[in-house]
């Protein structure tokens, strides 16, 4: 099976409780690697769905856009400021 991992979509900036800790993420992988290496918690029901996006758009089972809204949405629940960029 073949992964994309280069899909993009509006950056989000995600930005966490350490003064001057920010992630700006645009692409899938910059997405996973957000989740997987810098999310605070790894656990909530938000932060799985937005796991399992992560894979959707890779494999093209979900739009890059599903996996926006879901970043956002596991941000909020996780307490991370997200700060939604539209171009």
């Amino acid at each position: 099976m073949k992964f994309d991992m280069s899909t993009e979509f509006d950056q989000v900036i995600l930005i966490f409780e350490d003064p001057g800790r920010r992630l700006i993420v645009r692409t899938v992988l910059e997405a996973a690697n957000a989740l997987i290496e810098e999310w605070p918690s790894d656990d909530g029901e938000e932060f799985l769905t937005a796991v399992k996006a992560c894979l959707d758009v890779m494999t093209g089972k979900a739009s890059s856009d599903e996996l926006r809204s879901a970043i956002l949405r596991a941000a909020n629940e996780a307490g991370v400021g997200a700060v939604a960029v539209l171009h």
